[in-house]
């Protein structure tokens, strides 16, 4: 998967309506357009740019019966996506940030204080 076909996905991904879009995909399988609108108080036009530019972005895909619409996300594209976080992760893995805060000075408990900036007294530097 190219940069640019990742960052059209994220792109897609941002707004809070498309994400609530591929999130009703995800546990709903094929969804017609009319039960999507029931779940999203929007209008159908805005339903319908939406849904262009998931399509557009090939993350989620339209099939046509009749007069209605069925979208779906794109298993390919999906685990295409999912591939290139995983080679994120083990970039960074093998770059030594794979390192868990306990693995650190914290390592006695204060973990999750020094990872909120939250004030520490276990001398490993943080608050």
């Amino acid at each position: 998967m190219t940069d640019d076909q990742l960052r059209t996905i994220f792109k897609a991904l941002a707004d809070a309506r498309r994400l609530a879009i591929v999130r009703t995909l995800e546990r709903d399988g094929e969804v017609c357009a009319c039960n999507l609108l029931d779940g999203l108080d929007i209008s159908q036009p805005t339903l319908s740019h939406h849904m262009k530019v998931l399509c557009d972005s090939g993350l989620v895909r339209c099939r046509k019966d009749s007069r209605w619409c069925y979208y779906s996300v794109d298993a390919e594209v999906a685990r295409e996506v999912s591939a290139a976080f995983g080679l994120l992760a083990d970039a960074a893995a093998s770059a030594g940030d794979g390192a868990s805060a306990s693995d650190g000075p914290c390592a006695d408990g204060c973990a999750d204080a020094c990872e909120r900036d939250a004030p520490c007294d276990c001398g490993c530097g943080g608050n």
